[in-house]
């Protein structure tokens, strides 16, 4: 088998579908790697690491396409990759095809083989390759978001830990799933004042239990989240259902009544996002000003850190990618369920009923 890995063209990208470590342990079960050139510099790994692991190193991204068999990514293939896919061709990726119509009806005319990273499941019921950037995102959201609250950028200019003698910067955050979760985490560990809702009392018991009644839980329903939204400082979305659009959780009413310079991440842009008056940014320009608040909704988020997200994708994929080899695609997906349910695309169809639930076609 031949496999292809591109350098990633969205803006900003950083990460790499393969490093060295993964390339030689598929070299060593005799796949093929074609990389682009400079594919991985940005995530801190040299074309002579590449090199020396078996790797073919290639000039140009039109040659990795047409000469491999799984296409190897990091981000859903953008319009301008459009021409490079090859029909029949199989793509393994992050694909978020509920906020992607466009994406999805080229995938299904050129009758691609689409295995999403973000439905792939474990033994364990959970979504393995979707876990890592998720909770990098929600460590990476409260960075980000302390950075915006400066005066100098607009902000309110709260200090989140806030220092003795002053209240603490109120952090809500809206879903206590992985992502929710760490943005919890890293919002406790900066001394700000911190609520979550959710509608899974389970994971606010859990979130109850770790922090000992230092972090607000609350029932995630329309007046906790309007109340919350009002005072909240910083304002994290981290609503997310694998494959689906992201659920309006947060109205333009509600952002309204937040406090001037106030700022919203929402994670769940790749999806859609949660918050009514989201809309995708890019590292470029990563924000934008409604009602007075800031917004931040760059959908390649963990690419502010592309080794460690590098690292963290690539260790949870290797067990995928090197079963494909070994036993071929089709005998990979018939053998291992978890795997199978990653396939959102076959065929010139749709296959995943989120996802078309969420676009409203099937083909």
């Amino acid at each position: 088998m031949t496999i292809g890995v591109p350098k990633e063209v969205k803006i900003g990208e950083t990460r790499v579908s393969m490093t060295p470590s993964l390339c030689r342990r598929v070299t060593a079960l005799g796949g093929k790697v074609l990389i682009e050139k400079s594919a991985g510099v940005s995530a801190g790994f040299t074309d002579d690491e590449y090199k020396s692991t078996g790797a073919t190193l290639v000039p140009s991204a039109a040659k990795v396409w047409k000469g491999a068999e799984l296409i190897l990514k990091v981000k859903e293939p953008l319009e301008a990759e459009y021409g490079l896919m090859q029909q029949g061709q199989t793509i393994f990726t992050y694909l978020h095809l509920a906020a992607g119509p466009k994406l999805a009806k080229e995938l299904c005319r050129k009758g691609i083989l689409g295995i999403a990273y973000e439905t792939v499941e474990g033994g364990d019921g959970q979504f393995p390759l979707l876990k890592p950037m998720s909770q990098i995102a929600g460590r990476l959201s409260i960075q980000i978001g302390a950075y915006f609250l400066q005066s100098q950028l607009g902000g309110s200019g709260v200090l989140l830990g806030g220092i003795p003698g002053t209240a603490p910067g109120h952090v809500v955050v809206v879903g206590a799933g992985n992502s929710g979760a760490h943005a919890v985490r890293m919002a406790a560990g900066m001394g700000a004042r911190v609520t979550v809702l959710d509608l899974d009392t389970r994971k606010l018991e859990i979130l109850d239990q770790e922090y000992r009644g230092k972090v607000i839980t609350l029932m995630s329903n329309p007046a906790n989240i309007e109340s919350e939204v009002a005072d909240a400082d910083l304002l994290i979305g981290a609503v997310l259902i694998p494959a689906a659009k992201a659920p309006i959780v947060v109205s333009k009413k509600m952002v309204a009544r937040m406090r001037p310079g106030s700022v919203i991440v929402d994670i769940a842009i790749d999806q859609g996002g949660c918050i009514e008056t989201i809309r995708p940014t890019s590292h470029q320009k990563p924000t934008y000003h409604e009602h007075g608040v800031i917004h931040y909704a760059v959908p390649n988020m963990p690419a502010l850190v592309g080794r460690t997200s590098t690292m963290g994708l690539t260790q949870a994929t290797e067990p995928f990618v090197a079963m494909m080899v070994q036993k071929g695609v089709e005998r990979a997906l018939n053998e291992h369920k978890g795997l199978a349910g990653g396939v959102n695309t076959r065929n010139g169809r749709i296959t995943y009923d989120a996802v078309v639930k969420a676009l409203g076609f099937d083909s």
